[in-house]
Parts: C-alpha cells; structure tokens; sequence
C-alpha cells in the first residue's frame, strides 16, 4: 500500500466514525474530554484524589460510545479512567446544532 492509499483509507476510516458519532450522539447525556479520547456516556462519575504530592482525577462513565478508530465496538458498559491531566464533562443540551443551510456538509 503506497501512501496515498493509506492516507485515503485512513480519512475514509474518520470520516466513518465522525458519520457514526453523529448518528449516535443525541442517545447520550454526557460528552467527556480526556487528554487521550473522547467519550459519549448516560452516567458519569467525576471524583478527585489528592496524594501527598499532588493530585489525580477518577472518571467513571456508564453507557458509554468512545471515539477511537481502532475499535470495531465502540460501545461499551462502563469505562474507569484515572489521569493527572485534565477532564472536560459537558451536559449535552436538547437540541444538536444545526449548520446554516450554506455550511451544511450533506449537500
């Protein structure tokens, strides 16, 4: 595979898991941000630990779609992440947002 085949495959391979994330979003209440993924969940645990030194977070998500190209399921029961770096959890509004007519991609 020369690398303008692999560069097709892999922008083809993102734009599929963009299309399913956008098929799949509005079924989750949550959006979380790790410096490493990024996840979709319906329950979401967000818990600080402090050591003597310093300090890390435990995040424990349930009904959980995560974003990583390099899994054929993506859905998962539960997923517990412990990190020192930071976390981003946002309440999903009720209305995804809608691009204007003329930035819509699906033309």
């Amino acid at each position: 595979m020369d690398e303008d085949e692999f560069d097709d495959y892999d922008r083809e391979v993102e734009l599929a898991l963009y299309r399913e994330y956008r098929d799949v979003v509005g079924q989750f209440k949550y959006v979380i941000e790790t410096e490493r993924r990024f996840y979709l969940a319906n329950d979401v645990s967000l818990e600080r630990h402090d050591t003597e030194h310093d300090f890390y977070f435990e995040l424990t998500m349930n009904d959980v779609w995560v974003w990583d190209v390099y899994r054929s399921d993506r859905f998962v029961k539960s997923v517990r992440v412990l990190t020192f770096k930071d976390v981003n959890v946002e309440v999903r509004g009720d209305k995804d947002l809608e691009l204007p007519k003329e930035l819509a991609l699906d033309e």
